[in-house]
């Protein structure tokens, strides 16, 4: 399995004169996914008509973290561990799970 992402992608436009590009945008970006039982030619969710923010099948990365662990034979409900007394989880504690759309 293939997986490209990042944590941002970038703003439609430039934040005025001064400004010498783009800035960092967390609510629209893309990932990239291939191969390990990902469904080929799938496109999943979408941005507004600028890509400022996500609009159509908002993603979190518990999400893609979920997908990828499912993918790879591991459950990730009970990959767990313990940090400053709390229990944590890569795919966090918020009911977010696989996204079984892009299973083949």
């Amino acid at each position: 399995m293939v997986i490209c992402t990042s944590e941002f992608g970038r703003q439609p436009a430039a934040q005025g004169d001064a400004a010498k590009g783009r800035d960092h945008n967390g609510g629209g970006f893309t990932t990239w996914l291939a191969g390990g039982g990902i469904k080929p030619g799938t496109t999943y969710g979408a941005t507004d008509e600028l890509g400022f923010k996500a609009v159509d099948k908002v993603t979190h990365s518990y999400e893609l973290h979920a997908t990828a662990l499912h993918l790879l034979g591991l459950d990730h409900e009970r990959l767990t561990w313990y940090y400053n007394g709390l229990e944590q989880r890569l795919t966090g504690f918020e009911g977010k799970g696989i996204i079984k759309e892009l299973l083949s």
